[in-house]
């Protein structure tokens, strides 16, 4: 088996529907730019709120792609 190296990066998606959409949201805004994403993690979930109603669902997500050979 060979050796392989992975990049993680931290992203906040957001999304006025829910987590899972702001969660995916981030997601696919990653892989328009980065190759082979393997592992999305969500770290944090939270709400933007205004007048005690929830505007915007947010979801902190870890994603992780591998290195390419050179």
């Amino acid at each position: 088996m060979s050796e392989s190296v992975y990049k993680v990066i931290e992203l906040v998606g957001t999304s006025s529907e829910s987590w899972e959409r702001a969660a995916a949201t981030a997601v696919e805004r990653a892989a328009q730019s980065l190759r082979d994403l393997r592992i999305a993690e969500v770290v944090t979930l939270d709400m933007h709120l205004e007048e005690g109603k929830v505007v915007t669902y947010r979801a902190k997500v870890k994603v992780s792609f591998k290195y390419e050979d050179a």
